[in-house]
């Protein structure tokens, strides 16, 4: 896939309008003509309203007023009255959701964004963070403007971000290409270079440095449960570094190196792994074999320091010596997960199980009444409920309460 010519790091930064500050959406000029002409109709139809009467005011003396049965009297009517909504945080992690993504995604970017401020953002305005190794358009940035009052950032991917490193060779990537055709993604070059930047990069850019915590979206991707509580607060008051809401086996013929290149750095690096780690999540003889289980990271919520730190930047530069990223097609999924594996205690890793999402073609979707309260998605359609889920295999080993399951409720 041919991408747009290279371009130094560079990042804009929109700051979106307090609420009612229609007029302001971007820094650099005006509204953009849709957004004035959605002004201009909403200022024409209010002023419409205010000029006709009200649908229970008499329009004269002698006419006859509109009956509108009491409650009390309302036989037939169930009344279902919700909470209000909660009001503003008094206090917010340092912390901003982050979008690796192209221009011609906008539609799916706008709809993500959109069903994150419906379900959780509207009420907390954590910022935005989108990035793409090419500029981003004007179009782009109209799309997802308007979708949240909270503040924007596109930046762009440095180019020794996302090229090939002095030390592989392109004639050697591009034959592991060609033998790898009928594989997942397994001739596209691109996808390579978007796996290794979202395995040692995306949270070093500097647009994201200045947070402590991010939350990993992606274009079309959906949120079908009503979040009452503050996920990076969660993460930041209970001491977790790494957060995942479905678990998979990897498609073990895209990494066929990649556990005996682990098994080298832990033999180098005694030191860096963690006590009371997860490997026995992601290993089921004691670390000689991977047994294929990962977060699927898509979805993830993370503590951006610990991604920086010492332990996952020696992790994920042996990585990249050698080279399996462009040689094989090492995905972020299986080095994120193996890394929080190895390089954080269990209990610094959680499960959201409450976080209703759908990113093709599997859904995490909770079955328990108090969270199915909140959600509009179908608990029989939970891919951690299937036999290929490792999820089941990570909450016991972490002696957490294990999956509900919608039979034990609804049958």
């Amino acid at each position: 896939m041919h991408y747009g010519s290279r371009h130094h790091s560079a990042t804009i930064s929109t700051r979106i309008p307090a609420h009612g500050d229609l007029a302001a959406v971007d820094t650099s000029g005006g509204s953009p003509p849709l957004l004035q002409e959605k002004q201009q109709g909403a200022v024409h139809r209010t002023r419409q309203s205010q000029q006709q009467p009200s649908l229970n005011a008499p329009s004269n003396k002698n006419s006859k007023k509109t009956a509108i049965a009491p409650k009390k009297n309302r036989k037939n009517t169930i009344l279902i009255q919700k909470p209000f909504p909660p009001k503003p945080p008094v206090r917010r992690a340092n912390a901003a959701f982050v979008m690796l993504v192209r221009n011609s995604d906008g539609q799916g970017a706008r709809s993500a964004v959109r069903q994150i401020e419906d379900r959780f953002n509207r009420n907390f305005q954590y910022p935005y963070v989108f990035l793409n190794d090419a500029p981003f358009t004007e179009e782009f940035k109209a799309l997802v403007r308007p979708m949240s009052k909270a503040n924007m950032t596109f930046g762009l991917v440095p180019e020794e971000h996302w090229s090939y490193p002095e030390w592989i060779s392109t004639t050697k990537a591009k034959e592991a290409r060609k033998t790898m055709a009928k594989v997942v993604y397994g001739w596209s070059e691109s996808y390579r270079h978007m796996c290794r930047y979202q395995s040692g990069f995306f949270f070093q850019h500097e647009a994201m440095l200045p947070f402590d915590y991010y939350w990993r979206i992606e274009p079309d991707v959906e949120y079908s449960c009503d979040l009452d509580f503050d996920p990076f607060l969660f993460m930041q008051d209970n001491n977790k570094k790494y957060a995942f809401t479905m678990s998979l086996p990897e498609y073990t013929e895209t990494i066929p190196s990649l556990w005996n290149v682990t098994k080298d750095f832990m033999d180098k690096y005694p030191h860096l792994l963690a006590e009371k780690n997860a490997l026995d999540f992601i290993s089921d003889d004691g670390g000689k074999t991977y047994n294929m289980c990962h977060f699927w990271s898509n979805f993830e919520i993370a503590d951006a320091r610990w991604m920086r730190g010492e332990a996952y930047q020696q992790y994920f530069k042996h990585l990249d010596q050698a080279g399996g990223f462009f040689y094989e097609r090492w995905g972020d999924a299986p080095v994120h997960s193996i890394a929080a594996a190895l390089l954080l205690p269990i209990d610094q890793i959680h499960f959201f199980k409450e976080i209703g999402y759908y990113h093709a073609p599997f859904y995490n979707c909770p079955a328990e009444p108090e969270f199915q309260a909140k959600c509009h998605c179908d608990p029989y359609q939970n891919v951690n409920r299937e036999r290929m889920s490792c999820t089941i295999k990570f909450l016991e080993l972490a002696g957490e309460k294990g999956m509900v399951f919608p039979e034990e409720i609804f049958d």
